[in-house]
């Protein structure tokens, strides 16, 4: 997959593309049913398939007051999901003030139409684009039968009674449910990010955690989770910590992970986690011992709920 940082580097040979357009924060089942169609459609036709995204979000700019507003991915995620789908191209748009006053005229016709020329467009049901949200479908059919391109618009993918969005799995995170985001993203929600040094605690109760820094904002709230963990190219079982350690009277808050039937040092490497399932709430103990006996209890349980997911597809 060829990625284009700014409109004006992207080659000739993505003109005639099939494109699609959105910020794909999470690259969820919506996006990778668009995304798959797109990358098909293209390949049949022996045309390019090219994804427009923004980077920042545009969010984070037009709205800088909103807070939170946590991403589900970073972008480098984001780049390797999309390839995963299937797609030619990503062009990455810089999102800032001044983009934001580009006019959906602007867009449609001097850059996808005269510049890009493309064959067809694909977006979702909901999509809108251009300054002050005056893009949206009726606007893009209306001006590709004048110009010469296709449009087809997605209906909204749904799982239940939900419609499938960032915003929703953005909620269910928060909340807590990482089952039901994990039906909703079709893979489990993860966090990645670089051992850094701990305290110790964890090796003294004998289980010795690898304390991460994590890459991105978006966390599950405080306690314990069943977890997978990727390094170095295998994938560990493993118990996780979000949060305090007040049976230390430790209020500091941190991510720390225990693998199952691992040994080594982990400082220094990037490890990645998949979210499982949340075990418990974090309590204050009466003593260390007891915590001990109640981690021992959580490795159990996280053996018997990983067991049953290690080759779960969603």
């Amino acid at each position: 997959m060829i990625i284009f940082k700014g409109t004006e580097n992207i080659t000739e040979d993505f003109r005639g593309s099939f494109v699609t357009i959105g910020n794909f924060d999470g690259v969820h089942r919506s996006h990778q049913f668009i995304c798959r169609k797109l990358s098909s459609e293209a390949k049949k036709a022996k045309a390019r398939s090219l994804v427009i995204t923004f980077d920042p979000h545009p969010k984070m700019i037009l709205h800088p007051d909103i807070r939170p507003f946590y991403l589900i991915t970073t972008l480098e995620e984001k780049l390797e999901r999309l390839a995963a789908c299937g797609i030619d191209g990503v062009l990455i748009i810089p999102f800032s003030l001044d983009y934001s006053r580009t006019t959906a005229e602007e867009f449609v016709r001097v850059f996808l139409g005269q510049k890009l020329a493309i064959r067809k467009i694909i977006i979702g049901h909901d999509y809108t684009f251009g300054r002050g949200k005056q893009g949206n479908s009726d606007y893009l059919i209306a001006t590709g039968q004048e110009m010469g391109f296709a449009v087809e618009v997605v209906d909204a993918v749904k799982s239940g009674e939900d419609i499938i969005s960032s915003t929703l799995i953005r909620k269910t995170i928060i909340k807590g449910d990482l089952q039901r985001a994990a039906v909703l993203l079709g893979r489990f929600y993860n966090i990645a990010g670089v051992v850094v040094s701990g305290k110790g605690r964890g090796a003294g109760l004998g289980f010795p955690t690898a304390n991460i820094e994590p890459e991105k904002e978006l966390l599950p709230p405080a306690g314990i989770y069943a977890v997978f963990v990727n390094v170095d190219g295998r994938r560990y079982q493993a118990a996780l910590n979000i949060g305090e350690k007040p049976t230390f009277d430790d209020y500091t808050f941190t991510i720390e992970v225990y693998l199952l039937d691992f040994s080594g040092d982990l400082r220094g490497k990037r490890i990645n986690t998949e979210f499982v399932e949340k075990l418990r709430d974090i309590v204050k103990f009466d003593s260390p011992e007891t915590l001990k006996e109640q981690i021992a209890a959580d490795v159990e349980k996280t053996r018997s709920i990983l067991i049953k997911n290690i080759e779960k597809q969603y």
